[in-house]
């Protein structure tokens, strides 16, 4: 019994090294056509997948998307990669063409007839 007890308290103690080793970086992404709420849910759902991305944040009242992922398992390209494959520009990655041809017409950008609804008031939000 105190072998368990001290293997336990070795592996906890390895394990609470290794995650202070882990690098957790924020990155800003500016994200222009992510206006609505219903893009930003299938954005956030679709990053929050990808191993190592341990925040999401998308103001689409900015434009903007944060990102807090460790660097160890993803980088800033995958990321923007990601956001591009359903269908949204990503700072210099162009959205898909086929993923944004399939958003409906209230998620398109303005020049090619996308309507949406004006956006309300500059609310005060809070970032962590």
């Amino acid at each position: 019994m105190k072998r368990f007890i001290a293997l336990l308290a070795i592996t906890s103690l390895l394990h609470f090294t290794a995650d202070a080793q882990t690098v957790v970086l924020t990155s800003r992404i500016s994200t222009p056509h992510i206006l609505c709420e219903i893009c930003k849910t299938k954005v956030e759902t679709y990053l929050k997948r990808i191993d190592g991305v341990r925040q999401v944040t998308i103001n689409y009242r900015k434009g903007e998307t944060v990102v807090k992922f460790m660097r160890d398992r993803t980088n800033i390209e995958v990321i923007k990669t990601a956001i591009a494959n359903q269908g949204f520009d990503a700072d210099d990655v162009t959205a898909n063409e086929e993923s944004y041809n399939k958003l409906p017409i209230t998620c398109k950008k303005p020049e090619d007839g996308g309507k949406h609804p004006k956006p309300r008031a500059a609310s005060t939000d809070t970032e962590q």
